[in-house]
Parts: structure tokens; C-alpha cells; sequence
């Protein structure tokens, strides 16, 4: 009796024990905040109220993104025609970003433009915050992941800023691991396959970059095709054979789920004329290749090299999928400078797990030193037990903490304890804030001429006092159009038969602009005002 109740004693206190050790890391995982969780955060507080938080406003686009949300908002109807330039007012506008215009239109209205950079910054954050964990579930290590990702980040640079290519960016990582997990499993992640048409419903009412989904349905179809055809086993026959129906059927799906939109088709063919022109693809900055002196362009540089070594050296190779996805992003990086941070992320996504398999082949090369696979196979070890680790974290409770606390700050207008965390606004030195003030002061009514790269801000700040003569809406203006701006702004021969032919009375120009030195040299035009970043000049004879 005395051995029995020692014994049940001892197995009492196991389970207690064993009870108290699980609950300890229940509560571990739920209090710590895991890398994913910090690199969240770290993202969302340096781009909402951080050094990278003045950049989000650096493109004027986000203006008329939020005055045609709230003109929509205002009416009850989808734009279909042009409202902010007196120069294409009343023609055909394809709003192809309609829904993402509402909801940043609806955010700025109780938030701000504090709560346009803040919902910017929670979308930027989220998507590399995924892109982390999905390389960690793919089999990458913590160390090669997070490296590929700061080099992708600052790829990003080139194109950070508050516009709807930013849902792009995340709906492209979502489609890409659903795509690509499904491949090789029979399981609920080829269910997942028909999450794809629910994801392009969204995803053409947000942005254009909806193109690219289907450009990624392609090269898996593709890829699937030639395995069909190369394929001498039965079984192995028959499964890719359901694999090619399965993925047809859901292209033809999100093909139509693509034509619910308020255009139905004709947004398509207008995508097509528009990516389609060379003239406007070689003269859209962009959509030019990058220059590879800047610092995004040398971190794309950085990955494509890794990328490189870590083909040559891996002894399994990637996919023909893969391979094809990794093409294209190299081609798409190389030709346009605006697919940079795309390109960048699905390099990342499986360059990474590639690595950590190249490090688990070297470890097991018998031609290395005995000390390096040594050294190989403890590194392998100790990223096995931290990613292991990493992807225990469940609750994710500190990302939406920190998502409420900048949502209470945008709601006081940036301000908590009475100190001012946020105040986003456009930059004064890059923006004409202080000549639009002018503006306003004086009653400008008329159409007042500025360059394409301030007519969103101009809109924001001056709609419906005044009208642009043209914004960076170049798929609505034209090739024809653009060509005559282009010759005034430049001042190549005949620069001055557009503006007398669309009567322009009023100039708002970069300070040091060679068309603004030009009118302030000749008697036909006054100096109205002048700052560091914009002049403004009336014409003494009106047209």
C-alpha cells in the first residue's frame, strides 16, 4: 500500500508538473512578442510615425485617389467620367481603383491623412510580416530570411508610398503561396485553390495590378502542361492531369470573377492599350528599367546574386514552377522600375527556403573541411530550434495592439498624452503647399497649368475651386496629349503652341524649372509669387 500511494504520488506530481511547464508556455507565447509580431510592429511604427513616415506622401497620386472616393462617397455612383481636369473634364475615366479610392476617402474622413499613412503603413507591415512567416513555414531559416526581406524592403524604397499598389503587393504574396502550396498536395491547401476568384473579385476593384495574378495562373498552368506531356507514369499521369483541370477551372473563374467590375471587359482592354503603348511605357518614370546606381536598385542587384549562388550550389533543384515565377520576376524587375518590390518579394519567397536546403546539403558534403560541416550542421541546428520556436507563436496579440494604439492616436489627431506622435502632411519642399495657399488667398478660379507630378496634390488641396490641366492619370490623358505637354515642359521647338492653344492664363511651376525661368524672361507673363519650391505666374494678357 505504501509503494501504491508513493507511486500515485509521484505521478501527481509529474502531471502537475507537466501542467504547470504547458501553461508556462501557453502564457510565454502569448506575453512575448515573436520576431514576425516585432517586425510588424517595427515596420508600422517606422512608417507611421518614424523616419520612413514623411514618405508615404512623397507621390501626389494619394489626392485624387481620396477626392474621387469622395465625390463617390458624395453621390452614390462609381466615376465614369473625368471631374478634375478642365483639359479631359467630362471624357471616359476608367476609375479601375474605385474601392480602394472609397475606402481611403472614407478613412480620411475620420482619420485624416494621419489615418491614410497609418492604413498604408498597416498594409506595408502585414505584407512583409507574411512574407516572413511564409518563408519560415516553407522551410527557410530565421537568420537568411529576415536578410532577404530587409534587402526587399529597401527595393521597396523605390515605390513606398500611399497608393493602392501597396494591396498589390500583399494579395500577390497570398496568390503566389496559394499557387505554389497547392502543387504537390492533395490536401486542403489545393482547396485553397478556389480562394483565388474570391481574391480576384478584390483585387480588380482595387488595383490594376490584377494582371499579374493571371500572369502567375499562367506560368503554373504552363508548368503543369509540361509535366502532363513528360510524364511516362500512370498514376503520377492522372494526378497532374486533375492538377491542369483544376487550375483551368479556376483561371476561367477568376477570369470571370475579373469582369465584375464597373467596366465588366472594357477595363481589360483599356489595361491592354495602356501597358500596351511603348510611347507612354519609355516615358512614364516608373515604368522605365531601373538605374542601378540607387540604393532600391542595388538591393534587387543583391538578391538576383543570391539568387544566382544559390541555384548553382543547391543539389535539389527548384520546380519548373518555381523556375518560371523566378524568370519572370527577374524580367519584370529588369524592365520597369515600379515592379521592384513584386519582383523582389517572389524572389524572397523562394530563394529562402532554397538557402536553408543549400546549407543542409554543405553540411553533408563530405568534400568540406571537417570543422566548416561542423560549424554548417550547429548553424543548421540552431535555425532549426529558433524557427521551430517562431512558429509556435500563435496569438499575435502585440501586432493588434499596436494596430488599436495607432488607430486611437490617428482618432486625436495624432496626438496621445499630450504628445504628438503623427502629423503627416505633405512635404512643403516637394509639394507647392505654400503657392497653393496663395491660390486659395487670391480666388483663382481659373485652370492653373503645373507639372503632372503635383496635379493630385493640387487636386486634393484645390478641387472643386480649381481644375488641373493635367495629374499623373496617364492612361486617361493619352499619348497624343502627353506628347504636346511634354514639348512644353521641356521646352522643345513649338513649346508654347500648347499653351495658347489650351489658353493657359495660369502657371504654377518647380522653382528652377527651365519652362518657369523661360515665362518669367519673357514680357508676356507676371511673377505672382515665389518660394523654394514653386512659382507662380499670371498671363498680363488673358487668352
Amino acid at each position: 500500500m505504501r509503494l501504491g500511494t508513493n507511486t500515485l504520488d509521484s505521478n501527481s506530481a509529474q502531471i502537475e508538473t507537466g501542467s504547470d511547464k504547458t501553461t508556462g508556455s501557453v502564457w510565454f507565447r502569448f506575453l512575448v512578442p515573436s520576431t514576425t509580431d516585432l517586425i510588424f510592429i517595427i515596420l508600422l511604427l517606422t512608417l507611421s510615425c518614424g523616419v520612413l513616415a514623411p514618405r508615404l506622401l512623397g507621390d501626389a497620386s494619394i489626392g485624387w485617389h481620396i477626392r474621387n472616393g469622395e465625390q463617390m462617397l458624395r453621390t452614390q455612383e462609381i466615376t465614369r467620367t473625368d471631374p478634375f481636369s478642365t483639359t479631359m473634364g467630362g471624357q471616359i475615366w476608367y476609375a479601375w481603383e474605385w474601392l480602394y479610392d472609397v475606402v481611403i476617402a472614407g478613412i480620411h474622413h475620420w482619420l485624416g491623412l494621419n489615418g491614410v499613412v497609418f492604413f498604408t503603413a498597416v498594409v506595408i507591415a502585414l505584407t512583409f510580416a507574411l512574407a516572413l512567416l511564409l518563408c519560415l513555414r516553407r522551410g527557410a531559416d530565421l537568420p537568411m530570411a529576415a536578410l532577404l526581406l530587409a534587402l526587399t524592403l529597401g527595393a521597396s524604397m523605390i515605390h513606398l508610398f500611399a497608393r493602392p499598389h501597396v494591396l498589390s503587393w500583399l494579395f500577390t504574396v497570398i496568390w503566389f503561396q496559394i499557387l505554389d502550396s497547392s502543387e504537390s498536395v492533395d490536401g486542403p491547401e489545393r482547396q485553397r485553390l478556389w480562394y483565388l476568384p474570391a481574391l480576384m473579385l478584390l483585387w480588380v476593384n482595387v488595383h490594376g495590378g490584377f494582371v499579374l495574378g493571371f500572369v502567375l495562373l499562367g506560368l503554373y498552368l504552363l508548368s503543369s502542361a509540361i509535366r502532363y506531356f513528360r510524364c511516362r507514369d500512370e498514376e503520377m499521369h492522372q494526378r497532374i492531369a486533375t492538377r491542369v483541370r483544376a487550375l483551368g477551372i479556376v483561371t476561367l473563374c477568376s477570369l470571370v470573377a475579373s469582369l465584375i467590375n464597373p467596366y465588366g471587359y472594357e477595363l481589360h482592354l483599356h489595361v491592354y492599350r495602356y501597358l500596351s503603348s511603348r510611347w507612354l511605357m519609355n516615358h512614364i518614370d516608373e515604368f522605365l528599367s531601373p538605374d542601378f546606381h540607387g540604393l532600391a536598385q542595388q538591393c534587387f542587384v543583391a538578391i538576383l546574386l543570391i539568387t544566382i549562388v544559390v541555384l548553382a550550389v543547391v543539389r535539389k533543384k527548384p520546380s519548373l514552377s518555381r523556375v518560371l515565377v523566378l524568370l519572370f520576376a527577374t524580367y519584370s524587375g529588369l524592365y520597369a522600375s515600379r515592379s521592384l518590390p513584386v519582383s523582389t518579394l517572389l524572389l524572397t519567397l523562394i530563394v529562402a527556403p532554397l538557402w536553408t536546403q543549400a546549407l543542409a546539403d554543405a553540411s553533408a558534403n563530405p568534400s568540406l573541411s571537417l570543422s566548416l560541416r561542423a560549424f554548417l550542421s550547429g548553424w543548421q541546428s540552431f535555425t532549426s530550434r529558433v524557427g521551430h520556436v517562431e512558429l509556435g507563436f500563435r496569438a499575435h496579440g502585440w501586432p493588434m495592439a499596436a494596430v488599436l494604439l495607432g488607430l486611437l492616436v490617428c482618432a486625436h489627431q495624432g496626438q496621445l498624452d499630450s504628445r504628438q506622435w503623427m502629423g503627416a502632411q505633405f512635404d512643403a519642399g516637394h509639394f507647392p503647399v505654400q503657392a497653393s495657399a496663395v491660390i486659395v488667398h487670391l480666388g483663382v478660379r481659373e485652370p492653373i497649368f503645373a507639372p503632372d507630378s503635383w496635379g493630385g496634390y493640387l487636386i486634393y488641396r484645390l478641387y472643386p475651386q480649381n481644375r488641373v490641366f493635367v495629374d499623373d492619370r496617364h492612361d486617361l490623358y493619352g499619348e497624343e496629349f502627353l506628347r504636346k505637354y511634354l514639348k512644353a515642359i521641356r521646352l522643345t521647338p513649338d513649346w508654347d503652341v500648347f499653351l495658347n492653344e489650351k489658353k493657359v492664363d495660369w502657371a504654377l511651376l518647380p522653382t528652377e524649372s527651365s519652362l518657369a525661368n523661360m515665362l518669367e524672361e519673357t514680357s508676356q507673363w507676371n511673377l505672382v509669387y515665389r518660394d523654394g519650391t514653386a512659382v507662380l505666374l499670371e498671363r498680363k494678357e488673358k487668352m
